[in-house]
């Protein structure tokens, strides 16, 4: 059946975010032009459609069953000029390579989401930046401002919600060729290295492309159909932010009358932005999208059974996941408690681990960094205090680029806080370069193979 979407008639529950605490948002010198930008946007085509967002529920309810696993990666905050083919190509490899490692070594299908083609927004822990006594608004992903440190850059302009918008389709008409043209076919896995060399990371990879490609070898030879291998799903996420760019991109399906947000097939809540009586919890509940939430250290199981009564009233398997982000130092004491209470609770989530947000530092020199240990920490502590107390696993959410950056200390190349200057690119938060994803990898694949 051929999907189509309305706006001119939308149920209520579609404004009911309206007149509601809306933290973290723009402030527009002119909200007139905002109105104009917003109008328009309302009649552009959606970018997902309504029958992938349900195929993307139903592989989120697998995972909470823990029959998958979830794996989503991309940049901390994209940039307009950073949307080039070579560089959403890189991404996409890196996640497809992860997904292999993860899914050969754990004998399990891996659910693969881009934090791709709208994650062009951040919240930001201070309105003003101040540099030699002058003050600017913050800078909040290209969606809203300009990196550059002058009042013109810095000033919130609406009509770069268009330009997210177009970006955004062309990011995802790239991901739709590149997974469904043969570039993500697993008989090519060999081919997908990009010239790493003497390293232990590199090497173990190596060796497992080769076990994926005698076993593919294998089954052509016995007349296999790869009609199933030569293309993949990966879906489109983001944090849902800006709430007149999310409204303007909320559809009614035809279908079922179901309100989508048709800007992306995931959407999550951000730890800033999660209150219960807030704008964002209000608009994510209102469509039929999978739902993530962002879960600092400060976190309770009461905020959780809360928020699943808003945003998930039926109980519905893989609607709701939990996204915890504890910090390497204070997992141990925070997670077991509120994955206890949450389960004695009955509600059906699905766990989820960002082991990025919780382990930032500023380095002797000056970079907002991670620590690659830190990393590699929370997530061996998550998968043992999820399992012991009695849930399952089901994915993790972490910053990455396919480029060869030099963000976070630590990995098989020993990157030290001197070397971060050699290429340190993000504007926001320090992502894993792609070498430091695989070994993640491969840590996981481990994880999963002890469930």
């Amino acid at each position: 059946m051929t999907e189509t979407f309305e706006t001119s008639s939308v149920p209520d529950e579609r404004n009911a975010w309206r007149g509601r605490p809306a933290l973290q948002q723009p402030k527009y010198e002119d909200y007139q032009e905002l109105n104009q930008v917003t109008s328009d946007l309302k009649t552009r085509p959606p970018l997902v459609f309504a029958g992938e967002v349900d195929k993307l529920s139903r592989s989120l309810a697998a995972a909470a069953e823990g029959k998958s696993f979830i794996l989503t990666g991309g940049d901390c905050a994209e940039t307009f000029v950073g949307s080039t083919a070579d560089k959403i190509r890189a991404k996409i490899q890196t996640i497809l390579q992860m997904s292999v490692v993860i899914s050969y070594g754990a004998s399990m299908p891996v659910v693969k989401i881009g934090r791709i083609a709208g994650q062009y927004s951040k919240p930001r822990s201070a309105d003003l930046e101040t540099r030699n006594g002058i003050s600017l608004p913050s800078y909040r992903g290209d969606a809203v401002n300009g990196f550059g440190f002058t009042a013109e850059e810095r000033r919130p302009d609406p009509h770069r919600l268009m330009e997210m918008y177009q970006r955004s389709a062309t990011s995802l008409n790239l991901i739709r060729a590149f997974t469904r043209g043969g570039y993500a076919d697993l008989r090519q896995v060999h081919n997908w290295n990009r010239g790493f060399t003497d390293n232990p990371a590199y090497a173990r990879y190596e060796n497992l492309a080769g076990e994926i490609d005698r076993a593919l070898r294998f089954m052509e030879a016995v007349g296999s159909d790869f009609e199933a291998i030569s293309f993949v799903d990966l879906y489109s996420a983001h944090e849902a932010l800006l709430l007149e760019y999310e409204d303007a991109m909320t559809r009614v399906d035809s279908r079922t009358g179901d309100l989508y947000n048709t800007s992306a097939h995931y959407l999550w809540i951000g730890e800033r932005t999660r209150q219960l009586d807030g704008a964002h919890v209000q608009q994510c509940a209102s469509v039929r999208n999978p739902i993530g939430v962002k879960l600092g250290p400060t976190a309770t199981a009461e905020d959780v059974i809360a928020l699943s009564k808003v945003i998930n009233p039926n109980n519905e398997i893989g609607r709701l996941s939990l996204i915890t982000r504890m910090g390497a130092k204070q997992i141990y004491e925070r997670l077991p408690q509120l994955v206890r209470e949450v389960k004695a609770a009955g509600i059906p989530v699905l766990w989820i681990c960002d082991p990025m947000h919780g382990n930032t530092v500023t380095s002797g020199t000056g970079y907002k960094t991670r620590r690659f240990d830190d990393i590699m920490n929370e997530v061996a502590a998550f998968f043992e205090i999820v399992v012991n107390e009695g849930a399952i696993p089901g994915g993790i959410h972490v910053e990455l680029t396919g480029d060869d950056v030099t963000e976070v200390l630590g990995g098989a190349e020993e990157l030290t806080e001197d070397a971060l200057a050699d290429n340190y690119e993000t504007l926001v938060d320090p992502r894993l370069n792609h070498q430091q994803s695989l070994e993640l990898a491969f840590l996981v694949a481990q994880m999963l193979g002890k469930c």
